[in-house]
């Protein structure tokens, strides 16, 4: 019987190897397709702002940045955000990580990069046993930066005021 229950047990593992190494590459496939959903949309919002300062363009009047653009500015920030975490799941999927020197993909467990021999953080792997706590979505607050105003001239000419904000107002 030792012989049927060591290709039992093989075949046991074929198959969990196999099942893990699909799963991976089905999620990989839905990161990558998350990606290009959201590249597709700050495409569009890119879009969206151009033709927002060319409107003002024609009609002569002055754009300011943070009171025009801000919602769309606010929708990029987030959905590079979501790429980046989707690049990093997608890395961790493979058992790399990116150098925190270079931003050269490098095995997870490196504690050296190969390429530039920055020393890496040593991290946490997460077994199939610690399945990692889902992630908390924070709310992103808009970043306090001068307002800036872009004045379209006669003749093509482009004047770009920076209105730095009092810091020492409380």
């Amino acid at each position: 019987m030792g012989f049927f229950d060591d290709l039992s047990k093989k075949a046991s593992e074929t198959y969990k190897n196999t099942t893990e190494k699909t799963s991976k590459l089905t999620r990989e496939m839905k990161l990558k397709s998350s990606i290009n959903e959201n590249k597709a949309k700050i495409e569009k919002i890119y879009a969206e702002i151009g033709k927002k300062v060319y409107e003002k363009h024609l009609r002569e009047e002055n754009i300011d940045i943070k009171a025009d653009l801000i919602e769309e500015c606010s929708k990029l920030d987030a959905y590079a955000k979501e790429i980046e975490d989707m690049r990093t799941e997608m890395l961790a999927l493979k058992d790399l990580r990116i150098c925190k020197g270079c931003a050269t993909e490098i095995p997870v467990n490196a504690k050296f990069c190969p390429k530039c021999g920055t020393v890496q953080d040593e991290i946490q792997i997460n077994t199939p046993m610690q399945q990692p706590a889902a992630p908390v979505q924070q709310p992103v607050a808009p970043v306090q930066e001068p307002a800036t105003e872009i004045i379209v001239k006669d003749e093509g000419v482009v004047e770009i005021n920076n209105n730095q904000p009092d810091n020492n107002q409380q």
